[in-house]
């Protein structure tokens, strides 16, 4: 007996939070982290803590047209060479476009998430790039580089606690160095005494991530701290402290 083709699992969008498809003006598609390795299927444990950003991403872009989705990748891990969450992160925007035309699209990743937002970067669609906690590979002169030269001509904003013990912050330092030199519109942020999961300042994290996404899919001026990073040459404008209290001055 001919045993049956196992079926091809399809990455997805998960349900829009915005408004109608008529207005939308802007996307910003959400990944979540995952694994090194895995062909497991995603944990749905992963995305609640995106959720809750996009949510409060919509509120604040729902006048401008935000339209917000997470990414359900199609396996829990990177896998090496096959990048599989930062095939199912370019999967997404073409997915966008299809839906919803051409409009523009910021890419927000945490963890492995993270490394995916920076790896499709370079999209067509794709104006900016925010990474949370990015999880990266330990730097290693046998293998190549994590890419940079995809980031050219999009505004990219990494965060990272210091007190990381799961993704190296030192890491996304580095890579932030090499972005630069390709791109001079990227900046980066310190949260200081925080850990991966950026909870102990939650409340700053969200309302730079909302400065960021207003700014870069919107046109809406960037908060003072925000417009200095972006200006800031190396090592400055990418060790820029997160301040305690960031966003209450702009009701956020």
């Amino acid at each position: 007996m001919q045993q049956e083709a196992t079926p091809v699992r399809a990455a997805g969008l998960g349900k829009a939070a915005g408004p109608v498809p008529g207005a939308v003006s802007g996307v910003v598609l959400l990944l979540p982290g995952g694994d090194e390795t895995s062909t497991r299927r995603p944990s749905p444990l992963t995305a609640p803590s995106l959720r809750r950003l996009a949510r409060r991403l919509t509120r604040a872009g729902r006048e401008d047209g935000l339209v917000t989705h997470v990414v359900q990748y199609r396996f829990r891990g990177w896998n090496g060479p096959q990048a599989e969450l930062a095939r199912d992160a370019a999967w997404a925007a073409d997915e966008v476009v299809r839906r919803y035309g051409d409009v523009p699209v910021c890419l927000v990743g945490r963890d492995m998430g993270g490394r995916a937002a920076l790896h499709a970067g370079g999209h067509p669609a794709v104006n900016s790039v925010l990474a949370l906690a990015p999880w990266l590979p330990e730097d290693d002169v046998a293998a190549p580089p994590e890419p940079v030269k995809q980031l050219a001509g999009r505004r990219v904003l990494i965060v990272h606690g210091t007190d990381d013990r799961r993704t190296d912050p030192e890491l996304s330092f580095r890579l932030a160095g090499r972005a630069k030199k390709a791109n001079r519109d990227v900046c980066r942020f310190e949260v200081h005494s925080d850990g991966h999961r950026l909870a102990q300042h939650r409340a700053e994290v969200t309302a730079l991530a909302v400065d960021f996404v207003r700014g870069t899919l919107f046109g809406h001026p960037f908060s003072r701290p925000l417009q200095d990073a972006l200006a800031a040459p190396p090592p400055l404008g990418l060790r820029m402290p997160l301040a305690s209290g960031f966003g209450q001055s702009l009701g956020r």
